[in-house]
Order: structure tokens, then C-alpha cells, then sequence
């Protein structure tokens, strides 16, 4: 059936073409360089400060806190207001907080208390920049185009996390941690001034049906909770961030010290991850289309899980092959599940509930990540760190084995969106 030439709708212009996309891309990119670095800085002043392995759990502890404490309401509030506004101010916080410490620094007035602040900050101000990042993404690129955009990004993303802990361990031999933290600064400033230049696009009405701000709350975590499906991923997600976010808030004491690589060394290796999550975004839609989406997830997940047993095993000379081989595979593992199952949270979900689902996820997937700090902290200094690394690789590797008895194991592909009515909100 041919379409008269006369309603045809109008071509959308390429990616890139969209200016407001190659901005935020810039942006993203680089801000993420910047992240990647204070990676490796951020423990190594703390390792500098004398901070043992309880105040670099507490780090990672302070960093992902505020998505326990207010992700939820982040989310409603950033339905209801301005992303750009809210990213902009999100990048201006995090410059200033990371800013405080080079300049504490130079007055000679440095504390890991300071520390924990700086990150409890900057963490505060990622969870609503992240919150806002994914509506604000769909905002400036077409429907058809999302695919192509979101693949960009994370692939940049990827890059970028490779070369960070490079420069980061650079940055430690050519001057000290606290002054190499202001490229992070710079990084959200570059970041700030990226977003400032998109043209907005046009605001829409509020939601006729805008309810109490802890009724919306209570209708995203109840559509997550009551579908089997987005439970299950809920479950494990949470799970398997305790154990990797667990170990690897130990990592680089772990592999400077324990694995006798040094500083530098450690920073290094860490870049190992960053490959294996440029590989990863690089394979996952391949992988999606051979062995369908739902497997790929299953079988790069195994892999990830069973590669964490390799990082415990490190040690000087060769034996530090086994966490550069187990990094890349979890990276690698990792980021295709993230990937895939990122694409089928988005098909799936609804629109009309999905940035509050998204934060109720956020809020179970990454508030068990201060749990993991305070754990390995724990751990580390009541058992060791080597135990501790090994004990916490197994968390993760038993939460990854658990999903073969999921609905999942017995699909070739992630299940389609359900035709059925929203939950109702509880009362």
C-alpha cells in the first residue's frame, strides 16, 4: 500500500544533526572522565589521611546514601520541575563540594570527616542529576533515535571510565590526590556549561491528574513491587550490588597493598573495567539479536558472577593476571546486562509511571550500595581485606546463579510490555 507523498510525515534529521544531543553528550562524557578519576583519588586520600579499611567503606557508604534518603521524593520532584535547571544545579554543587577539598588542602586543613561530606554531596547531587538525566534524554531525541543516543552515551560513558583511573594514577605521581581532585571539579563545570547551551524544550502542561507527592511515590514503588518480573531483577540487582560495590570499595587498598601493585598500580589495573564496559556496550545489542535478550542477560550475568572468584586471588608479579582477567569479565558481564535490561525497563514500563519506577528501582538497586560500604569497612577490619574481597565475591556471584531459577531462565527473550490496567495505588 503506497502513502500519498502529501501526508508522509517529515523526515527526522540524524543524530548528528541534533545539537542539543552533541551537547549533552559532551557534557556527560566529559563529567564522567572527571568521575572516573576521583575513583581512584578519592580512596587514596583517605589512604593518604590514614583511613584504614572502615573509613574507605565509609566513603563508599557517604557516596551512595542519599538514593536510600531521597531517592524516592527525587524522583517526584523531578517530574514535577525543570531537568535541565535541576542537572545544571546538580553539576554546580558537585563542582563546589570536589573544589573544597584542593583548597582545604592547600590551607593545610584536610580531614577524612571532610571527605565523608564531599562525598555525601556530590552523591546528593548525582541522585537528582541522574533522575533527571533519563526524561531529559527522551525530551531532546526523537522516539527512533533513542537507541542510537542511549548507545552513544554509554559506549562514551565506557571510554571514559577506561581512561580515568589512568589519569588518575597520573595524577598521583604528579602531584597529590587532594590538588588532582579539581579536574573532577572542572569536569561538572564543562558539564554545567554543555547544558546551559540546549535549547529547552518546550515545557509540558502539568499532569491534570497530579496527586500528593507521597501518593505518586507510592504508585511507582507499587508498580515495581506488584510485577514478578521487575521484582525478581529488584531482588538480584540489590543483591549483586552489595557484593560488587562491597569488594570494590576495598579494591585499590586491596591491590596497592595486599597484591603489593602500589597506588599507581592498583589505578592501573582498575582500568581493566573500563575496557570491559566499552566492550560490553560494543557486544550487548549483538548479543541481544543472537541469542535473545532475556539469555544474554542470563549468561553474561553467570559470567560476571563466576569472574568475581578470580579478583581474590591477586598477588605480586603474574598473580596479578587474575583480578585484571576477573575485572574484565565483570565489566564486561555487567555492562551487557545493564544494557539489555535498561532497553527492556523501557519498553516495559509504562510511560506515565516510569521515572517513579525508575527511582523506586534506583532506591533498592542503589541504596544497598552504602550498605555494601559499611559491610566491607566491617569486614575488612575484623577479618581482613583478602577475605573480605572473597567473601563478598560470592555474594555477588550466588545473587547472579540465583536468576536460574527466575521466570527468566525459561525464556529466550525478555518478556513484552503486559496489557493491563496500572496497580492501584495503595491507600
Amino acid at each position: 500500500m503506497s502513502i500519498d507523498p502529501l501526508t508522509r510525515p517529515p523526515a527526522v534529521p540524524a543524530l548528528r544533526r541534533n545539537a542539543n544531543f552533541n551537547r549533552l553528550w559532551l557534557g556527560e562524557g566529559v563529567s564522567v572522565l572527571g568521575d572516573a578519576t576521583t575513583q581512584v583519588l578519592m580512596p587514596a586520600m583517605a589512604i593518604a589521611l590514614l583511613g584504614g579499611p572502615a573509613w574507605l567503606g565509609a566513603l563508599t557508604a557517604a557516596t551512595w546514601l542519599p538514593w536510600l534518603v531521597i531517592g524516592l521524593p527525587a524522583g517526584a520532584w523531578v517530574d514535577r520541575l525543570d531537568g535541565r535547571q535541576i542537572m545544571i544545579a546538580a553539576d554546580l554543587v558537585g563542582a563546589v563540594a570536589l573544589a573544597s577539598v584542593p583548597i582545604a588542602a592547600v590551607l593545610g586543613l584536610l580531614t577524612l570527616p571532610q571527605l565523608l561530606v564531599v562525598a555525601a554531596l556530590n552523591g546528593t547531587a548525582q541522585v537528582f542529576f541522574r533522575t533527571a538525566y533519563v526524561g531529559f534524554l527522551a525530551s531532546i531525541v526523537a522516539p527512533e533515535h533513542l537507541e542510537e543516543a542511549n548507545a552513544k552515551v554509554i559506549g562514551t560513558e565506557s571510554a571514559m571510565q577506561v581512561a580515568g583511573p589512568g589519569i588518575g594514577a597520573a595524577l598521583l605521581r604528579w602531584t597529590s590526590a587532594a590538588y588532582g581532585l579539581a579536574v573532577d571539579a572542572v569536569s561538572y563545570l564543562v558539564s554545567a556549561a554543555c547544558l546551559w547551551r540546549i535549547r529547552p524544550p518546550a515545557r509540558t502542561a502539568p499532569r491534570a491528574d497530579r496527586q500528593a507527592l507521597g501518593t505518586e511515590i507510592r504508585e511507582g514503588v507499587s508498580y515495581v513491587f506488584g510485577d514478578r518480573y521487575l521484582r525478581w531483577l529488584l531482588v538480584v540487582g540489590g543483591l549483586s550490588n552489595i557484593g560488587l560495590v562491597g569488594y570494590g570499595a576495598l579494591l585499590l587498598l586491596f591491590l596497592a597493598v595486599d597484591a603489593g601493585a602500589g597506588t599507581a598500580g592498583a589505578g592501573l589495573v582498575l582500568t581493566v573495567s573500563g575496557v570491559g564496559g566499552l566492550l560490553g556496550a560494543v557486544l550487548a545489542p549483538r548479543l541481544a539479536r543472537t541469542l535473545g535478550s532475556s539469555r544474554a542477560m542470563l549468561w553474561t550475568g553467570y559470567t560476571a558472577g563466576v569472574a568475581s572468584l578470580l579478583v581474590p586471588l591477586a598477588g605480586p608479579g603474574w598473580a596479578l593476571a587474575w583480578p585484571v582477567v576477573g575485572l574484565l569479565l565483570v565489566a564486561v558481564g555487567t555492562v551487557i546486562g545493564n544494557v539489555v535490561r535498561g532497553a527492556w525497563r523501557q519498553r516495559y514500563v509504562p510511560q506515565q509511571v516510569i521515572g517513579r519506577a525508575v527511582t523506586a528501582f534506583q532506591l533498592v538497586n542503589l541504596g544497598t550500595m552504602p550498605l555494601a560500604g559499611v559491610l566491607a569497612g566491617w569486614l575488612g577490619t575484623v577479618v581482613g581485606v583478602r577475605p573480605t574481597i572473597a567473601v563478598l565475591a560470592g555474594v555477588h556471584c550466588l545473587a547472579e546463579l540465583t536468576l536460574l531459577f527466575s521466570p527468566f531462565a525459561r525464556m529466550v527473550d525478555l518478556p513484552a510490555p503486559p496489557e493491563l490496567p496500572l496497580p492501584a495505588t495503595p491507600r
